[in-house]
């Protein structure tokens, strides 16, 4: 049965996130550590699914896009983020859609403006955001403002260079000391809005581009675009909110969790990282959290990085329960097997793996229906073992997560203060009595609400 999506409301009173290390099954414990986390300004919080433009078809992206809307909504998403779809360079080019021949001109395999604007319509008529990927740093080779040469940045032959380090040979690096590059960039950012109706960006390497453009820019597209302008900043730092972005990535966490999986760091360490990343935060911000994007399904997919479809699906469950703005990757609801480069196109059939598409509904369903999952309160339990468990609490309801990261059978103690407690098993509905110790199949998860 197809779950209609919701608009999530959220209080705009602060939420406190306490983060408490209990007696774990070793016997040892530690002091708490509180931490004030970000409180989500909007009406809805953000859920994002990020679109790779190769992963649908050669032609006419945009509207194979629109006509998967309805299973984005039954994921409750509610922010399309679009890959870059402007048209790629050729010279010097290796198929990267982040090298840009045009800022003002759609790569013609994915569609038309119409095309792309009857997207953005339909879905806002279902309470998402559509965002594109916007790449700062530099253009193609063959982009029409090489001719600029004052715009680029240049060794000292005067030759225009790639970006110092990057080893991105197919791209010129661009120079913001120049002020007529800076002026044309924010134009050409404002031209999808005013033009397309998009409701904002993702901007590829932010950190690679000076702060006080990214002031600039964002004072700009909110100048014509004052209500509901999304900016997700591509980079780990805090400082980045203080330009204007309403959202960075959660880089470390992410990869954290693969090193879990993988037997490379305790619970504990997962806990920290989350910890660290939420340290200077600001009220009304957020971190995008995830177990897989472009960049990392291009050397494995999440299957193949979290041991089996159980294991990403378990690894999921802790992206999205523990905090943060969860993302969907295109491709990671079907369970795809294998790595997927980003450069050029490789179709994926959709319903290839439904039974797997519904799993992901279901955690979905559960998080977009729980006050606690959203904005409560973090309670760990850490120890050293393979089982990770976390309360999260509101003022409404207490739910309780325990998954098991390992391919082994494990036994752990659940929290005593729950021990014997009755419970509702929130992926089966079923109502039950907390054991003392209880047996965790591999990559098996429990989701409790008390």
């Amino acid at each position: 049965m197809k779950i209609k999506h919701k608009k999530l409301r959220i209080s705009l009173l602060p939420v406190v996130l306490t983060l408490y290390l209990f007696i774990n099954c070793s016997g040892t414990t530690e002091e708490p550590v509180i931490i004030n986390p970000p409180v989500v300004e909007t009406e809805n919080e953000w859920i994002i699914y990020e679109v790779n433009p190769g992963l649908f078809t050669k032609r006419s992206v945009f509207n194979e896009v629109a006509s998967r809307l309805d299973d984005l909504e039954e994921l409750h998403i509610n922010v399309i983020w679009l890959m870059p779809v402007y048209e790629q360079g050729e010279l010097k080019a290796i198929g990267s859609p982040y090298c840009v021949k045009d800022y003002n001109k759609l790569n013609e395999d994915y569609g038309t403006m119409d095309e792309l604007r009857t997207l953005v319509s339909k879905a806002h008529a279902k309470g998402m955001k559509v965002i594109l990927d916007w790449v700062a740093n530099h253009t193609s080779w063959d982009n029409k403002w090489i001719v600029n040469k004052s715009w680029y940045t240049q060794d000292s032959n005067g030759n225009i260079v790639s970006p110092p380090g990057m080893n991105w040979n197919d791209v010129a690096d661009l120079d913001y000391a120049n002020n007529q590059m800076r002026e044309e960039m924010i134009n050409a950012m404002k031209y999808w809005i005013t033009e397309a109706g998009v409701d904002g960006y993702r901007c590829d390497y932010a950190e690679g581009v000076p702060g006080d453009f990214w002031k600039d820019a964002i004072q700009a597209l909110k100048s014509i675009k004052s209500d509901g302008l999304l900016m997700l900043a591509e980079g780990g730092n805090t400082n980045l909110f203080s330009y204007g972005f309403d959202m960075i990535y959660g880089w470390d966490f992410a990869y954290k969790l693969q090193d879990l999986y993988n037997g490379k760091i305790t619970v504990k360490g997962l806990f920290d990282t989350h910890q660290k990343e939420y340290l200077g935060v600001p009220e009304g911000k957020q971190r995008m959290r995830y177990i897989t994007n472009h960049d990392m399904a291009s050397e494995h997919s999440p299957v193949q990085a979290y041991k089996g479809e159980k294991g990403a699906l378990s690894a999921f469950v802790i992206a999205v329960t523990m905090g943060g703005a969860p993302m969907v990757y295109s491709s990671q609801e079907v369970g795809y097997p294998s790595a997927l480069s980003f450069f050029g196109f490789r179709e994926i059939d959709w319903e290839s793996n439904l039974s797997y598409f519904n799993q992901y509904r279901t955690i979905m369903d559960i998080y977009a229906a729980s006050e606690a999952l959203r904005k409560g309160e973090l309670r760990s339990y850490d120890n050293t073992g393979k089982v990770i468990s976390f309360l999260r609490k509101s003022n409404k309801e207490r739910v309780l997560i325990m998954v098991n990261t390992s391919d082994q059978v494990q036994e752990t103690k659940i929290p005593i203060e729950f021990a014997h407690e009755k419970g509702k098993d929130l992926t089966t509905q079923s109502t039950e009595t907390l054991p003392s110790l209880l047996t965790l199949q591999p990559f098996q998860f429990k989701i409790w609400k008390l």
